[in-house]
């Protein structure tokens, strides 16, 4: 299924500020955020959501963050999240080694023993067949606290929202990255 993109015009005036925003910083309007945006409320409501979990003084390094949401894309098969994550991914860890090895990042040394936790945490949250252990919940705690675990919890949260509203949607990439991505 696919929905139809209005013109940038026909959206409300308070929201195409957001459209001249990605423009600027991503060369084009994101398809995504063109979507969500024929429901303006719900678009402002995931605008700001995003806007907490990426901001600068969150507890979770940037690059951690990318890794994070690169990992919950590739699990839910979408092909734009997997794009621009991995774009984003390969900006902030200066190299494209983490998202070339990412769907073998438990047997891989290219990840720190807190990045498995993490994306161990990630697969625990995004596959429905898998669950959060005991054991995985005290791993996590040797490296955040307590609002640190909420706010990654939130994180994977938001990606899961995102990269299963663009996979249903059948967005497409738009181009950010251009190396091969493995999914699932």
């Amino acid at each position: 299924m696919k929905i139809n993109i209005k013109e940038i015009n026909e959206y409300p005036f308070f929201i195409r500020p957001f459209f001249w925003l990605q423009k600027r910083k991503y060369g084009q309007v994101l398809i995504p955020g063109l979507l969500w945006a024929r429901v303006p409320k719900l678009f402002a409501a995931v605008a700001i959501l995003y806007g907490v979990l990426d901001r600068k003084s969150s507890p979770l390094t940037p690059e951690l963050r990318s890794l994070v949401t690169v990992r919950v894309s590739q699990i839910n098969w979408c092909k734009f999240c997997v794009d621009i994550n991995s774009a984003t991914l390969i900006k902030r860890a200066g190299s494209t080694q983490k998202v070339e090895n990412l769907h073998n990042y438990q047997e891989s040394e290219l990840y720190s023993s807190k990045e498995k936790v993490v994306l161990a945490y990630t697969d625990a949250i995004t596959y429905s067949h898998l669950h959060v252990s005991d054991e995985l919940r005290d791993e996590l705690a040797q490296y955040f606290d307590e609002d640190g675990i909420v706010e990654l919890t939130g994180l994977i949260a938001f990606q899961n929202l995102s990269s299963k509203f663009n996979a249903a949607l059948d967005v497409a990439p738009q181009g950010f990255c251009n190396i091969p991505q493995k999914l699932g």
